[in-house]
């Protein structure tokens, strides 16, 4: 990845495979201590597989949920969310395809079938879930917990960036959301009017899942109802600027300029220790 000026470099990050229910509901360890079943148990409800990115430092940290773009959770999208917890966040990377087997691919066609097939409700409460899971994810020593207790935001790419706009209506304590090129569902009016926290969006109209329009529409709708919408605009930009691993669409200057602004946002409104 490019050089940024971060808290802490990539080898401070440290990496764990996390899987929870999507119920949003946990045992936790003291629970599992006295139940003699808890290894063993098939739990009946699906479960969330994905990646924690934890600071390896002294300190408690805001905690972001990274949403993935149509191709799944690829390595890609792995760096970015490791490289944005080098600026001092617990960032939580759940497959959004796990309900369909967790697929990655490469390819155009099976992409568009994958993200078609998503149910948008259901990854909705995937993404709760995750914030639930931050929230009660402490371990046996008190003095390990490096968590801050909903200090969550949601950042997301393409797909993963229209989910991220969505969950601003469902969550009342998220506190911050960043939408990479994301599609504006059909209920934008709602979410402008029900939104509970601050929005930057990245604009790489007409290449995006939205028009430079219609998210100036909403930004002004949402400043109607007292809430903040924030756009960053960047003309004929292909999606996937940020992938650095693809020589197509990687656009250095303009990834350099949307990671600035996404760390200034998410800093001001988190305020990472």
């Amino acid at each position: 990845m490019a050089e940024q000026a971060t808290t802490l470099t990539l080898d401070d990050i440290g990496s764990s495979t996390v899987r929870f229910s999507s119920s949003g509901i946990f045992a936790t360890h003291k629970d599992n201590m006295v139940d003699p079943y808890a290894a063993t148990r098939i739990p009946k409800e699906a479960q969330i597989e994905g990646t924690q990115y934890t600071p390896q430092a002294a300190g408690v940290f805001p905690a972001l949920v990274f949403l993935h773009d149509r191709w799944g959770l690829t390595r890609h999208a792995q760096a970015l969310a490791k490289l944005i917890a080098c600026e001092g966040y617990i960032v939580l990377v759940p497959n959004l395809y796990g309900r369909q087997g967790g697929m990655i691919t490469a390819n155009d066609e099976v992409a568009e079938a994958l993200m078609g097939r998503l149910d948008e409700k259901l990854a909705i409460q995937d993404i709760n879930a995750c914030c639930e899971y931050l929230n009660t994810n402490i371990p046996e020593d008190e003095l390990l917990d490096n968590a801050k207790r909903n200090m969550h935001g949601v950042i997301g790419f393409g797909m993963g960036g229209g989910l991220a706009i969505q969950f601003t209506a469902r969550r009342r304590r998220l506190r911050a959301a960043v939408s990479f090129y994301g599609h504006l569902s059909q209920n934008s009016d709602e979410i402008a009017k029900t939104s509970y926290c601050p929005i930057l969006y990245h604009s790489i109209s007409p290449n995006g899942l939205a028009t430079l329009e219609e998210v100036t529409q909403f930004q002004q709708r949402a400043k109607d109802e007292g809430r903040t919408v924030k756009i960053e605009s960047y003309p004929d930009t292909p999606a996937g600027f940020c992938d650095q691993e693809n020589p197509a669409t990687y656009r250095p200057e303009a990834f350099q300029q949307a990671w600035k602004t996404t760390t200034k946002f998410l800093n001001e409104v988190l305020k990472p220790a």
